[in-house]
């Protein structure tokens, strides 16, 4: 009678050496590892820490520990378990509309988050996704809309999602409509405007002592702005509008990066489908 097969070891997926050879600090010093994996796409450094926990992380064939530093030359071998995990997560896209903030309660106000039930799920969202509650924990916003600002505002559980959109070095562009008043004056701004002060918008303004990025910022029609943004300062859209004399009356985020927000309606929220990409 032949003996029982041993238990397959569990499978692991090594880091591409193209990716590894060359980290971000330089070809010789170390890095976090949770760093060195949020570099090369694999998760957020958040997500990592929680894998490296679990044990689904090793380095060179041995567990790795938390905050532990690697070199080019290490090899790093991450368990299908972690990838399993991942393709549970999901990408929201939730039409905000005014009176919620993007985050955590404040001030009496309900975050966005609570607007994700199934009775809010738009009726047109046609992606495969089946709603469950579970898919609310560790749901966060990646990129805020002020209270009194409306639009398209993603919540995810992805680390890599929020990265792209959100991290240190992300340049996806964040495109707005703008309403706006010139003083007293609340119609046919644009015919009044100076170009001076457009173009002081597109380019030449400060925030916090720092310089802005260059921005896409033109008349949509005579009330009405279209910024299109590579950052995202704390109210940095009203905060430009007060430095060249004008007063923000409304706020429609519409697009980030290659999503639009399109015929979601407001309070509604879809699914990011598959094949769908920021």
């Amino acid at each position: 009678m032949n003996a029982p097969k041993p238990p397959s070891p569990p499978a692991i997926r090594r880091i591409p050496k193209a990716a590894a050879a060359a980290p971000a600090s330089g070809p010789s010093e170390p890095v976090r590892l949770n760093k060195r994996m949020a570099d090369q796409g694999l998760c957020s450094r958040r997500e990592a820490d929680d894998w490296i926990e679990r044990g689904w992380v090793r380095v060179n064939g041995q567990p790795a520990t938390m905050g532990q530093k690697v070199s080019a030359a290490d090899r790093v071998t991450v368990e299908r378990a972690a990838q399993g995990q991942q393709a549970r997560q999901v990408t929201i896209l939730l039409h905000k509309p005014v009176g919620y903030v993007s985050g955590q309660a404040e001030d009496g106000h309900a975050p966005a988050v609570t607007l994700v039930t199934a009775q809010n799920r738009w009726a047109e969202d046609r992606t495969p996704i089946r709603f469950t509650p579970a898919q609310l924990r560790g749901l966060a916003p990646a990129g805020r809309l002020d209270i009194d600002s409306v639009g398209l505002l993603v919540l995810t559980q992805d680390g890599r999602v929020a990265r792209q959109l959100i991290g240190e070095d992300s340049r996806m562009e964040k495109e707005y409509l703008v309403r706006v008043q010139w003083g007293d004056l609340a119609q046919d701004v644009r015919a009044a405007f100076p170009a001076a002060q457009l173009a002081r918008l597109r380019h030449g303004l400060s925030l916090d002592g720092k310089p802005l990025k260059p921005a896409v910022v033109e008349w949509e029609n005579a009330e009405q702005l279209r910024f299109v943004l590579t950052e995202g300062k704390k109210r940095q859209i009203r905060r430009m509008c007060e430095q060249v004399g004008l007063k923000v009356v409304g706020l429609k985020r519409i697009r980030m990066g290659r999503v639009l927000l399109g015929r979601l309606p407001p309070g509604q929220w879809r699914y990011l489908a598959p094949g769908e990409s920021f």
